[in-house]
């Protein structure tokens, strides 16, 4: 009787120490994986956050002040910019997002629109998003006053093009008859308070 229980309990105490030991190698798979810094970057196509807060450095952008119908409605002219947050070509373009904002953000509407946001529908209205969206990101759809469309385009358009489409729309000089627009430096901000 006394092998039966001595075998009982030492086949006990090795499941228990196989238990313990696969235990201890979870709490150390564990601590590996989550103490490993997690790589993300504007080249790559992973997540990180909010493009325009991480990368442009604006989180004024999202969400936007107005929907698309309410601009087109206030007869404003509307700069939409499709994109994705786990885009690289996104990420990289949200700077000119950004820039558009800068130096347009007070007279017209900037819309940006997550894609995964869009409601999936067989059909759209114009004054959805929905019904601009061409399937691929970034993807930029400009409208004037009277909301037609005066600029549809995908992938990285740059500044310059779109400048010059709110140039027309605003009827301004062309770029290269008028003085560059630059933002003023903080200091510059300062001395003339001080004055």
């Amino acid at each position: 009787m006394n092998t039966i229980k001595s075998d009982f309990l030492h086949k006990q105490i090795t499941n228990w120490r196989k238990l313990v030991f696969k235990c201890l190698l979870l709490l150390a798979f564990l601590f590996i994986t989550s103490t490993q810094p997690v790589f993300a970057g504007i080249n790559d196509d992973v997540f990180d956050g909010n493009i325009f807060v991480v990368y442009a450095g604006n989180g004024s952008l999202v969400p936007p002040r107005e929907t698309l119908s309410q601009a087109l409605a206030a007869h404003k002219p509307v700069f939409l910019a499709f994109y994705v947050d786990d885009s690289s070509d996104c990420k990289k373009y949200a700077i000119s997002i950004s820039q558009v904002q800068e130096f347009y953000g007070r007279a017209a509407e900037i819309i940006p629109i997550n894609v995964d946001t869009i409601p999936p529908k067989q059909t759209y209205n114009p004054t959805e998003p929905g019904y601009y969206y061409s399937g691929a990101v970034p993807q930029v759809v400009m409208f004037n006053q009277s909301g037609e469309v005066v600029l549809n385009k995908k992938g990285q358009i740059p500044y310059e093009e779109i400048d010059d489409k709110f140039r027309e729309v605003f009827d301004l000089l062309p770029r290269t008859e008028s003085v560059q627009l630059k933002r003023r430096a903080f200091n510059e901000f300062s001395s003339e308070l001080a004055k």
